[in-house]
């Protein structure tokens, strides 16, 4: 076996051993990283309690299994979260801000001259480069006040209006760009409202009776899709501090 796949089994093994101390660590206490310290890992001092407390690390072991992939999918998100902040950083609020706006001006003046619209459509993507443009302003301004619970609540929705919110645009009014964030925003909302609410739901209902899945209908529906899905981006990268520090 190569040292880079020693490498890799290495790592899992130390991620699996974290997260099984972490599951542990749920009903008994020092237990996470605690083998290796003066105490050492706390066990029962009863046969009774050693059942129950062996009887859990089994249970553990099922929930790690299903656990242990998004902890990777949250590593790679990271990572990718990492490097868009650090540009961020470099750039500051008012260099995000500027950016912005040249990128949505551009896109604007883009579909005036080349995609023939309408005032009202030309008015559409112009809104929807001011959200854009707030959201990624909200996404630096919120990241840099408060903790984790500020930065998961608010900069990772906001972030993922701005990033994905201009090939939702563009794929609205270019017959060129690639139409797979329509298809996307189309899969995700149907999940939401017939999988996830039901078709009897009141909002799934009242999402159904009042918007069709066209046009401006589009921004809308991943305007909305943004708030969880940057939801569960956050905790995935949450999940992955825990199990595989950042140091």
């Amino acid at each position: 076996m190569s040292v880079g796949s020693q490498g890799v089994v290495g790592g899992i093994r130390i991620d699996l051993k974290r997260l099984h101390e972490t599951w542990m660590e749920l009903l008994y206490p020092r237990q996470r990283d605690a083998g290796d310290t003066v105490l050492g890992t706390w066990t029962p001092d009863s046969q009774f309690g050693m059942v129950l407390y062996r009887l859990w690390s089994g249970l553990g072991v099922p929930v790690i299994a299903l656990v242990y992939p998004l902890v990777l999918f949250g590593v790679v998100v990271r990572y990718q979260a990492r490097r868009i902040d650090g540009t961020a950083t470099r750039i500051g609020l008012v260099g995000v801000v500027l950016l912005s706006v040249l990128a949505w001006g551009g896109l604007t003046a883009l579909a005036r001259l080349q995609f023939d619209l309408s005032t009202g459509e030309l008015a559409a993507v112009a809104a929807a480069g001011g959200v854009a443009t707030v959201s990624a302003a909200l996404a630096v301004g919120t990241r840099s006040v408060g903790g984790r619970v500020t930065t998961v609540l608010f900069s990772y929705p906001f972030a993922v209006t701005a990033i994905f919110l201009p090939p939702v645009v563009a794929a609205l009014y270019s017959t060129v760009a690639p139409q797979v964030a329509l298809s996307v925003s189309d899969t995700l909302s149907r999940w939401l409202l017939f999988d996830v609410l039901g078709r009897q739901h009141a909002v799934s209902q009242f999402f159904i009776e009042n918007f069709e899945r066209q046009g401006l209908a589009y921004v809308l529906i991943w305007l909305g899709i943004s708030i969880p899905l940057g939801w569960l981006l956050g905790l995935l990268v949450t999940l992955a501090d825990l199990v595989r520090p950042k140091d």
